[in-house]
């Protein structure tokens, strides 16, 4: 707002000081009465000081006051300096306003006028035709490269978007398949199990679980509302619940955290993820297992090893749960590697550089 109005106050005084010229010019050669110097004046150079919100209407009056003024006799022709002056001015705005038909149209109004009340001779033409053409050319530069930065500013808001969507979409893809995980391993040991009150503990786990995923997808999907109140992302803290919710599944977590858990939110979320989604993969293709789960935190990175004892895998496959593990290393330059344990079962290692 500042800014603008600085950009007003210096349009005003370029006006003022044109009026002043056109004036002097005016009753210097001419010795015309004030009554009619000061209207003429104005109508020349004042449209300057409006130029930036009224680009059409302020090249517009003062051409045709240009031209009115040298065809009344009211300026004489050496002094057209000014007035031309003041025609560049409005011209510029034009061209950086309006697109090229239209400022093409202005510019040869411009010419032809500027150039016709100036007797029309060669030299006075080109002159006329480089000092307008110059004008015309820097104002619809400036034009270019606004709309350049302005078409840069919207894809990188687009690409921002994107990527926040592709995150929300990790985030869903990582709190829906753990707990769904879960919630089916409950779900099929509640339909075979003779006992009602293993089949009650089962359904009580299916109850606690979908909760939490409901309250984490509300937190993710806020997100996309306007003025939503966001809850604090996952991070180290939430690990010990997420060993928690493994157990009844029939994967015993023993869980190590070592160093100082106050790490980066984007740190601590990844590495919240990348356990929860090798806690999912034991889940799905081990339980029931053991499971060794070892996040270091050093001041330099963060590393993180899941191990379990359950059968293994004789290939590993290219699920999205390892593919979404190994894009949250790379996008911090990290390390990441997954394979069957030298001892059997299956081990995740994973380092986030601390940046």
């Amino acid at each position: 707002m500042i800014a603008r109005l600085h950009l007003y106050l210096v349009d005003a005084a370029a006006a003022a000081v044109i009026a002043v010229l056109v004036a002097y010019a005016m009753t210097e050669h001419r010795d015309k009465p004030w009554w009619l110097v000061l209207p003429s004046a104005a109508l020349v150079a004042l449209p300057v000081a409006v130029r930036r919100p009224w680009p059409v209407v302020a090249f517009a009056i003062t051409t045709a006051a240009t031209v009115a003024v040298v065809i009344g006799q009211v300026l004489p022709v050496p002094a057209l300096g000014a007035p031309a002056a003041a025609v560049g001015f409005t011209l510029y705005t034009l061209a950086v306003d309006r697109n090229r038909t239209w400022s093409l149209a202005g510019l040869v109004v411009a010419v032809v006028a500027v150039a016709g009340v100036g007797g029309g001779e060669p030299p006075n033409v080109l002159a006329t035709v480089a000092a307008l053409g110059a004008v015309w050319v820097i104002g619809h530069t400036t034009r270019l490269r606004r709309s350049f930065l302005t078409r840069e500013s919207e894809q990188r808001a687009e690409q921002a978007l994107a990527g926040e969507r592709l995150r929300i979409a990790r985030e869903l893809h990582d709190v829906v398949a753990h707990n769904l995980s879960l919630i089916a391993v409950q779900a099929g040991n509640a339909a075979h199990v003779r006992s009602p009150e293993h089949a009650y503990e089962a359904l009580e786990v299916i109850s606690e679980t979908s909760r939490a995923a409901l309250t984490e997808m509300r937190g993710l999907l806020g997100v996309l509302r306007s003025g939503a109140d966001l809850v604090p992302s996952p991070g180290l803290a939430g690990l010990a619940q997420l060993a928690d919710r493994a157990s009844p599944a029939g994967v015993r977590v023993s869980l190590d955290v070592r160093g100082d858990a106050a790490v980066p939110e984007g740190i601590g979320l990844s590495a919240y993820r990348i356990v929860q989604e090798a806690l999912t993969n034991v889940v799905k293709h081990a339980a029931p297992a053991s499971c060794t789960a070892v996040v270091e935190v050093t001041g330099e990175s963060v590393r993180i090893e899941v191990t379990d004892d359950g059968p293994g895998v004789k290939e590993l496959g290219m699920g999205h749960g390892l593919i979404g593990m190994r894009e949250r290393v790379a996008v911090y330059g990290g390390t990441f590697s997954a394979g069957p344990g030298e001892g059997g079962g299956f081990r995740v290692v994973a380092e986030l550089p601390v940046r």
